[in-house]
């Protein structure tokens, strides 16, 4: 039987897994500050040692409790941010979190008026500057950096193709190759759902879609 081309096995994969995480935890992703804040805390919370349907199921209830910017974060109180993560499941790292998200949300009213396209402007096209300027958000680190700029790449350009490790591993898992610059010519016109499709895939034990 003939092997599958490259091409197929990017096809099964996006038929399979191309689902980005900002739309599975329903955010409508725009360059506006609203859904770019939205997406910076999902990152924080798939960044932990945490299954990503429990990080989804909390962004949508910090969303449902009010909590959709960084002035509302930061005017809850640090108990209503701990029950809104205890809602969505959040549980065995909510009370750091609550923390983490309230001195985030302050920390981008003080220097960014709360509109994470200053941050944006600030890096000045420069992908590198922008991760460094992420990771200086209280509660976000190189994972949720990459988190960020993976799901972000279709609406900053600037950032694409952004194909981390986690992306890379899910290539190697499925027969695709992992040096960036021949992974890049793969991902077509949407960046971040081959992105997401290959970090979905390498976390997928049961996955088969590689190439004979």
């Amino acid at each position: 039987m003939a092997g599958r081309t490259q091409g197929d096995t990017v096809g099964r994969l996006l038929d399979t897994y191309g689902r980005t995480y900002t739309d599975e935890a329903g955010i409508r992703l725009r360059d506006t500050p609203q859904p770019l804040y939205r997406l910076l805390v999902l990152s924080l919370l798939l960044s932990a040692r945490i299954s990503s349907g429990i990080a989804v199921s909390t962004a949508r209830a910090l969303a449902d409790a009010g909590l959709r910017t960084p002035r509302a974060m930061t005017d809850a109180t640090w108990q209503q941010r701990v029950d809104a993560l205890g809602q969505g499941g959040y549980r065995r790292y909510d009370e750091r979190t609550a923390t983490q998200l309230g001195e985030g949300a302050d920390l981008l009213l003080e220097r960014y008026n709360g509109d994470l396209r200053r941050l944006r402007a600030e890096a000045d096209g420069d992908p590198d500057e922008l991760r460094r300027l992420l990771r200086e958000v209280p509660g976000i680190g190189p994972v949720g950096a990459d988190i960020f700029l993976r799901e972000v790449q279709d609406i900053w350009p600037e950032a694409a193709p952004y194909l981390d490790g986690k992306a890379r591993q899910g290539a190697r898992k499925v027969g695709l190759p992992d040096d960036p610059k021949r992974l890049s010519r793969l991902a077509g016109d949407d960046p971040a759902l081959f992105a997401a499709a290959l970090v979905r895939v390498s976390l997928d034990r049961h996955a088969e879609l590689a190439t004979a």
